[in-house]
């Protein structure tokens, strides 16, 4: 392997222009991959965060009463038969605590969270504002959508007569912490009145607006469901695997799940065409930086075939020859990928640092993982491998004598 490392290196620094511009080509198309890489990967991340910020990724709920037929007869004869919906009321699980314990136990489930939810009016000030009633848990709410962390004014604290409502609910009622306000439900007219101890931001305009956050023991007398919940809500390890534990909660526990993924399929269709589009785009930078490897290793065979011949004349061997080729091609493609991670991350850095906001911030994060640099450098030096397969076959179907004398 010594021979034919050394004979590599030196064909390298001989044709140094050659070599450096197919360096540079290998590297603009690395930095290429990596920043568009990143650059996709942040918008998804962003998009996801945005969407999913406020919901969790699998709600399981009582299944739906289906319709019934109703058949009218008078005196023995059938006048009417036609389909009708049972009367709407609010859908709930009178075993969750069971149905948790099974949930929490499925691999891939990282925290289920009770809640009772229904609609209910706030009232403050003379003014009244149709909202959801929720009623949580609060640590096990917290590990599903990460709501502590988004508080910007008061404390994460319900139960003990205390509330907790989103800025834009705030505003519209002109409360603060520690003010009063008045919820009242259509199962229970007399309005309690609670304490406002925090306020949130979920980045979600109509949650801010509408979500009330009460102890789940609140929710339940307001909305009459004593010792039931309306809904499990469910945070899992990856999000894309989703669909795949809803189907296997509903089978497991007989309820209905539906995921985010099912909720959200336009912005499922529009993450899986951005990633559409930078598998493609990276395929295409791919072919052509393979073909530049190979039309510079090409025509470093054509230049050196006298060269090429006298090794063979000496007593190199076809292998030989071959892996000289093939160490240029991986050589090329292992710096030019060096190149070009750096090239990406200075693109990345350059984005972050100058495209912004109105409000002066990042339009989202950026983040160069060691998992996408590997993938990269791997990818190009195996496309330079496998560029050089051709030429280097070429080379090794010379012959010395014709070789030698320019024939």
């Amino acid at each position: 392997m010594r021979f034919p490392l050394f004979v590599a290196l030196r064909f390298l620094r001989e044709g140094r222009l050659q070599t450096g511009l197919i360096l540079g080509g290998v590297g603009v198309g690395v930095a290429v991959i990596v920043f568009l890489s990143a650059l996709i990967g942040g918008l998804q991340e962003s998009l996801i965060d945005r969407t999913l910020g406020s919901q969790a990724h699998v709600v399981v709920r009582a299944p739906e009463e289906m319709p019934r037929p109703l058949r009218v007869a008078r005196a023995g004869e059938l006048l009417d038969d036609r389909v009708e919906r049972a009367v709407l009321r609010t859908g709930s699980i009178d075993t969750w605590m069971q149905v948790r314990e099974t949930i929490a136990r499925r691999r891939g489930v990282l925290a289920v969270s009770p809640v009772v939810g229904g609609a209910a009016f706030a009232r403050a000030g003379g003014v009244a504002y149709a909202v959801a009633l929720q009623g949580i848990e609060p640590e096990a709410f917290d590990r599903v959508v990460g709501i502590r962390d988004e508080m910007v004014a008061g404390r994460f604290e319900v139960g003990g007569g205390n509330a907790v409502i989103g800025v834009e609910l705030a505003r519209d009622l002109a409360l603060g912490v520690g003010d009063k306000l008045r919820l009242s439900t259509a199962e229970v007219e007399a309005p309690e009145v609670l304490t406002v101890a925090g306020i949130f931001d979920l980045g979600n305009e109509d949650v801010n607006r509408r979500w009330v956050l009460v102890s789940l023991r609140q929710g339940q007398t307001l909305l009459e469901l004593p010792g039931r919940v309306t809904a499990l809500e469910v945070k899992v390890a990856e999000i894309f695997e989703a669909e795949a534990i809803a189907r296997e909660i509903a089978g497991d526990t007989g309820l209905e799940a539906r995921s985010w993924m099912e909720t959200n399929a336009q912005l499922l269709t529009a993450l899986r065409s951005q990633a559409s589009s930078s598998m493609t785009i990276q395929f295409f930078v791919v072919v052509a930086v393979a073909l530049g490897i190979a039309s510079v290793l090409v025509v470093s065979v054509v230049q050196r075939s006298r060269q090429i011949g006298i090794l063979k004349a000496m007593g190199a061997s076809t292998g030989e020859v071959v892996q000289i080729f093939l160490i240029q091609g991986g050589i090329v493609g292992l710096i030019g990928s060096a190149v070009g991670i750096l090239g990406g991350a200075a693109l990345a850095w350059a984005f972050v640092t100058f495209v912004r906001t109105d409000a002066g911030q990042p339009l989202f994060p950026i983040t160069i993982e060691a998992p996408l640099v590997l993938r990269t450098a791997l990818l190009a030096t195996a496309t330079g491998i496998l560029a050089a397969v051709a030429p280097a076959r070429r080379a090794a179907r010379l012959d010395p004598a014709r070789a030698i004398h320019g024939d």
